[in-house]
């Protein structure tokens, strides 16, 4: 637990002072929420493009403390604002946490997020593994995006974090930043709605239930998408005045190709292009920076890029499942869906079907509304998300697999909550993004003239008076806030039903494959193991391409049937679990036990597909 927490605080830490240091650079005199989002985009740029120094991800670590440090030293006296955005955040962090931690405190123990559901945590255990030891990896070979795990090897050598507390502690950092980061639209709601409205954008149900299989480069993937609608959205607002103003939304597009790869780009290039479309007119020249700061950031992983493009996720003609049961309903992407697993069919679980339809009826109608608010507040950036996300979705249920486009829902979950709660007179507000605008005097003109109904209603500092406080209009309330209730408790169900796997792991059962794969193999594993920490899945994942029983140490008694050649059992060798065993092999807290001259007849062990389940790379 404590090494855990101590990942997220220093991924949280890191995230936030570099971020705003970088926005100040480019000239922002205010606390910006897309800090979070900017500073986790250049941790995991960094720490890819430090990890392989000497040192093994020792310099990154010091890299980053450095930075941090640094970046905290620069900030004083430099940024405004400062009080406010404490009293903003941090119960936004705190519920956060609190939220992200519940799988763990629902299962009794910590260890890795969502084995029951989705084995990949192996993969990439074994990558970062190597990552540490300065070794090759598959994963490295084939241009995965390892972003990431670099930033967990940072953790690894500078606080001395394992390899499992590392990604919990990076994947839980991203659900607190991700809420703050959507603070950045509602800073005219009140604290209580402000805070809900955040918690319920960062982490809606689809990417509750991503979160809930461990997959850290799907929410990393979420927030940069919602970063980068917000950070083009504050360039012709907070920051209109600024020659630097897309500076942070090249750099959070910087960060999306070192945690997800080319594919980053499918949803974060249309997004610019509609964007651009809506706008019309715009300054070149910032632009242009903005191009170059990207170019620059993205070229040292073009390489590796075009290495991913034959990535097995990739192939066409390969199952597209993955660990879905079949194409996913996009109703789930609106956020209210009472089952605690997003596969399962309306009316397979507790709740009955009506009710599932029930829920995405009154969402719908919230998101046609807030789409008709978002066109007449002239939210060319919101309506520029949307458009792009739901082109992605299209194209992935058409031309893609189930498996995709299930991955399209989660990335555009976020911006379709916060087209349901942003408030009604956002677009009226030149300071909606956190404060006045950046580089001009207080009270200058916005750039988008406030409607009739609203051009009273900010002061000179750029915060709605008292007597036309935004809060009232996030319309309808009352639809508003039971949506927040009914698809916050499903986020919750959602985090509530996340599988807790092995509290400890070694890559050393994966790296037994080349040996163990040609023949039958007994796992005996920890009765614990099978039974509590759902672990059955993630060993036969483990072990995938060979013939593979798994059963729990206790059923060592009798013989071994007919057929098996390899037992693998846990602790140093001692007597061998069965008689006519000879010693084979120790690796880690593993140890191989051969039977020479196996016994005829067919294997009674099923066969672990190696593409039975994805790797979920892009």
């Amino acid at each position: 637990m404590i090494a855990t927490y101590a990942a997220v605080l220093a991924v949280c830490g890191a995230s936030l002072a570099i971020g705003q240091a970088v926005i100040a650079l480019c000239g922002g005199r205010r606390w910006s929420w897309l800090a979070p989002a900017v500073g986790l985009a250049l941790v995991c740029a960094l720490c890819w493009a430090t990890v392989r120094l000497p040192g093994d991800g020792l310099g990154s670590a010091i890299l980053l403390a450095s930075l941090a440090v640094g970046s905290a030293i620069y900030l004083r006296g430099r940024v405004e604002g400062g009080a406010d955005a404490l009293r903003a955040g941090a119960p936004v962090a705190v519920a956060a946490l609190l939220a992200a931690s519940l799988p763990f405190a629902v299962e009794g123990h910590f260890g890795i997020l969502g084995t029951g559901f989705n084995p990949d945590m192996s993969q990439h255990l074994l990558a970062t593994n190597r990552l540490a030891q300065g070794s090759t990896s598959e994963l490295l070979r084939q241009g995965y995006p390892l972003g990431p795990h670099a930033a967990v090897v940072a953790l690894n050598k500078g606080l001395g974090v394992g390899l499992v507390q590392g990604f919990a502690g990076l994947t839980l950092a991203v659900a607190i930043l991700a809420p703050l980061t959507a603070l950045a639209a509602f800073a005219e709601l009140r604290p209580g709605r402000r805070t809900a409205a955040a918690l319920l954008v960062g982490i809606p149900y689809l990417v509750a239930s991503y979160y809930a299989q461990g997959a850290f480069k799907e929410t990393i993937q979420a927030l940069l998408v919602l970063a980068f609608v917000l950070a083009l959205r504050a360039s012709t607002r907070t920051w209109r005045e600024l020659p630097l103003r897309f500076v942070p939304a090249a750099l959070v597009a910087v960060g999306s190709i070192y945690a997800y790869s080319f594919p980053g780009l499918i949803w974060l290039a249309p997004v610019l292009l509609v964007w651009l479309a809506i706008e019309r007119e715009l300054p070149v020249r910032p632009l242009l920076l903005a191009l170059t700061v990207f170019l620059v950031g993205t070229l040292p992983e073009l390489g590796r890029m075009i290495d991913f493009k034959q990535f097995e996720t990739f192939d066409p003609n390969g199952p597209g499942l993955g660990n879905l049961f079949g194409q996913v309903s996009p109703l789930t992407a609106m956020g209210i869906w009472p089952s605690g697993d997003f596969r399962v069919a309306p009316g397979d679980g507790a709740a009955p079907a009506l009710l599932f339809y029930l829920g995405a009826a009154f969402a719908a109608v919230l998101l046609a509304l807030g789409i008709r608010r978002a066109w007449r507040g002239r939210e060319s950036a919101l309506l520029a998300g949307l458009i792009s996300v739901a082109a992605v979705y299209a194209a992935a249920r058409l031309g893609g697999t189930a498996y995709t486009a299930a991955k399209a829902l989660e990335i555009g979950a976020p911006l379709l909550t916060l087209t349901i709660l942003l408030p009604r007179r956002a677009g009226a507000y030149a300071a909606s993004a956190g404060g006045v605008v950046e580089g001009s005097e207080s009270g200058r003109r916005p750039l988008f003239r406030p409607t009739s109904s609203a051009s009273h209603a900010t002061s000179s500092g750029g915060k709605p008076s008292p007597d036309s406080d935004p809060s009232t209009t996030t319309g309808p309330a009352a639809g508003a806030l039971i949506y927040l209730l009914a698809a916050g408790v499903c986020s919750l169900l959602a985090l509530a039903n996340a599988p807790v796997g092995p509290t400890s792991y070694s890559p050393a059962l994966t790296g037994l494959r080349p040996l163990l794969a040609r023949d039958s193999t007994l796992v005996l594993a920890p009765e614990r193991l099978l039974g509590d920490e759902h672990g059955r899945a993630y060993v036969a994942w483990e072990l995938r391409g060979g013939r593979v029983c798994i059963e729990p140490e206790g059923a060592a008694a009798g013989a071994l049937p007919a057929g098996i050649r390899y037992v693998v059992t846990t602790g140093p060798p001692a007597d061998p679990p069965f008689p006519r065993l000879s010693f084979r092999k120790q690796a880690g807290p593993y140890t191989v036990w051969e039977r020479r001259g196996v016994a005829g007849g067919p294997s009674p062990c099923p066969l672990i597909a190696v593409r039975q389940a994805r790797s979920g790379a892009s």
